[in-house]
């Protein structure tokens, strides 16, 4: 009987759970399904500022049809391809979640996949404009030993 039980308590630790995602309390299908009058009460201010009064401009509008076209066109289970956008500014709707974007750093373009997270942030968070500082060895002058060195 014991033994029994210690393999059924093995399976059920096997078996992971995953957190079920909520976006402030809605789950991530009610989220997905929700008109954009609902999902502004549940953004920030400036995030619904920027959606409710000025609006999403031209390009905003078509990089969300590319990225729902290209999330259309790719077999289920696979990523979709990288959609490249410029628009850092751009703030992460539920729609684009599962997307792989392109953003660009000023350099080059850091592919981020969207995740349920990531819901109401801009997509410039995600894609740093400088090369963060790995500190080493100070060079010369960097410390006040260095800064003499004597010829002989």
């Amino acid at each position: 009987h014991s033994i029994m039980a210690d393999e059924a308590e093995k399976q059920l630790r096997r078996k992971r759970t995953f957190r079920k995602f909520t976006y402030r309390g809605i789950d991530l299908n009610a989220l997905l399904s929700q008109k954009q009058e609902d999902l502004l009460k549940l953004l920030n201010s400036r995030q619904r500022r920027k959606l409710a009064r000025r609006r999403l401009s031209a390009k905003h509008v078509a990089l969300v049809q590319k990225l729902r076209k290209a999330k259309i066109d790719v077999p289920e289970g696979e990523k979709p391809p990288v959609v490249k956008t410029h628009l850092r500014d751009m703030i992460i709707l539920p729609e684009m979640i599962g997307s792989v974007v392109g953003i660009h750093s000023g350099k080059d373009f850091n592919a981020v996949e969207i995740k349920p997270s990531m819901t109401g942030h801009y997509l410039g968070e995600f894609s740093a404009t400088y090369k963060f500082v790995k500190h080493g060895r100070p060079g010369i002058g960097g410390t006040k030993s260095s800064r003499f060195v004597p010829l002989k």
